[in-house]
């Protein structure tokens, strides 16, 4: 369960009553929006117009950072990140997540194989619990080393990483609003960026990371 004092409310799980095994669903689901949570499909996974331009404007940042140090590749949804925990199988679609170059034998055709090095999930109305707790708990358990929670609709950015335990802690924010990476190394973003009502135009953020 994540450390915040936000209130999560119950939410419809948007669960298909259907049985498949990951690998009918990755036939059947192919190249579409759809999660696997053990045997059963999580479908009609709607956002806002909002969560759809901050999703894009950090999957391009993080891209091109990515890229140009040779850190790894970004991917998102609708490309898998498959989970096994013993008998049960999460195949979860993360709005972003970053694959360090060390971990590249574990990108399929469809899928990548285990924990990702960082999860980013912008929030949805619809996703609040599945964010805040269903994932959490998953990437917790499954070794996502950083996990960003991203919330338009309430203006906050919260970071996980791992502390001396294995569990996931809240990660500082320096007194500016800048949250550095432990995981992309060089990486730093300004929280104030997610918030206006015009995103920062890209140019401008990567001469501020002086990459341009």
């Amino acid at each position: 369960m994540p450390q915040t004092n936000l209130e999560i409310p119950n939410m419809p799980s948007g669960f298909v009553p259907q049985k498949l095994t990951y690998e009918e669903f990755l036939r059947e689901y192919d190249g579409q929006y759809a999660e696997y949570v053990d045997g059963e499909i999580v479908s009609n996974m709607s956002v806002t117009e909002q969560h759809d331009d901050l999703k894009g404007f950090l999957q391009a940042l993080l891209r091109f950072f990515v890229e140009v140090k040779k850190l790894g590749k970004i991917h998102g949804e609708p490309y898998q990140m498959k989970m096994t925990f013993g008998d049960k199988t999460k195949g979860r679609e993360p709005d972003i997540f970053f694959v360090s170059t060390k971990n590249f034998d574990r990108v399929k055709k469809q899928y990548f194989d285990g924990a990702a090095d960082l999860v980013i999930e912008v929030i949805s109305p619809e996703s609040i619990t599945r964010d805040y707790v269903d994932k959490f708990d998953e990437y917790e358990a499954a070794g996502v080393n950083e996990y960003w929670i991203i919330d338009p609709h309430r203006r906050t950015a919260i970071f996980y990483g791992f502390d001396t335990d294995g569990k996931y802690k809240m990660l500082s924010i320096n007194n500016d609003g800048v949250f550095e990476s432990r995981v992309i190394e060089g990486l730093w973003i300004k929280t104030d960026w997610l918030w206006q009502e015009e995103l920062p135009d890209l140019v401008e953020v990567l001469k501020d990371w002086k990459l341009v």
